[in-house]
């Protein structure tokens, strides 16, 4: 099965909130990735709600459940209290957890498993007993034991960190070595039975060779590549073109 492609809407939201203003409206520009292709939305809702706003959430539940039951809400995040208590709100099928710090930019690395695998675990049950499925941001290095932890913390996923192999958009020749690195974490997570995501600084350039050399990659999350072509394209058909370049055919 081709990758499921779920598009991030961060970004849209820190462009409504430059001004006090109701648009662009995260919830139709959701509305218009789901028409068009796009498995599931995803949303990052940091402490400070630069971009994502809590109030978010409860809108985007609603829109996933009225009017396109069969996708995925994905909310990622540093897990906090706060974050638990947003996600018992939102009850997303699927919650991505990031070892983000509340002043980072966006997320740059993946766990640190060896040193966080109690926290971890904890962490992984809290949301295991709101019934969702948990993925853990991990560094696509190649360390199988880093991901043999995500496993025996009871995730059900990792989400390869590509921002490293999305930065050779200028130097292709890195581009092979890094990618190989990143089939190999894959690699060692499935044969263990972990399923695996990706995310950060994908485009429609450099996500065929991912998908070729991750055939089973189950999901792509993609906000910031995703919203500059639906500047250009228009969200209708950018998500078409993500949607190809995942390997679906739309």
């Amino acid at each position: 099965m081709p990758a499921k492609l779920s598009v991030n809407l961060n970004a849209v939201a820190m462009l409504r909130n430059r001004r006090d203003l109701p648009w662009p409206s995260v919830e139709a520009l959701g509305r218009i990735a789901l028409a068009s292709g796009a498995s599931g939305l995803t949303v990052h809702p940091r402490p400070d709600q630069r971009h994502i706003r809590f109030s978010d959430l409860p809108v985007i539940r609603n829109l996933i459940d009225d009017e396109f039951p069969n996708a995925e809400f994905n909310i990622e995040g540093y897990p906090t209290q706060e974050f638990f208590d947003l996600c018992a709100g939102a009850a997303p099928e699927q919650v991505t957890l990031v070892p983000d710090d509340p002043a980072q930019a966006t997320s740059d690395h993946g766990w640190d498993f060896r040193k966080h695998r109690a926290f971890l675990t904890d962490a992984v049950a809290r949301l295991k007993t709101m019934g969702c499925r948990v993925s853990l941001f991990a560094d696509g290095d190649g360390d199988a034991e880093a991901v043999e932890i995500a496993k025996a913390v009871a995730a059900d996923r990792i989400e390869l960190y590509t921002g490293p192999y999305g930065g050779c958009y200028d130097a292709p020749e890195r581009a092979a070595p890094i990618l190989e690195a990143l089939g190999r974490t894959a690699d060692a997570a499935l044969a263990i039975g972990l399923a695996v995501n990706a995310g950060h600084d994908l485009t429609v350039a450099n996500l065929p060779d991912l998908v070729k050399r991750i055939p089973a990659l189950a999901e792509v999350s993609i906000g910031h590549g995703l919203t500059a072509d639906a500047l250009e394209y228009g969200m209708a058909e950018t998500v078409r073109r993500f949607c190809r370049a995942c390997g679906q055919k739309v």
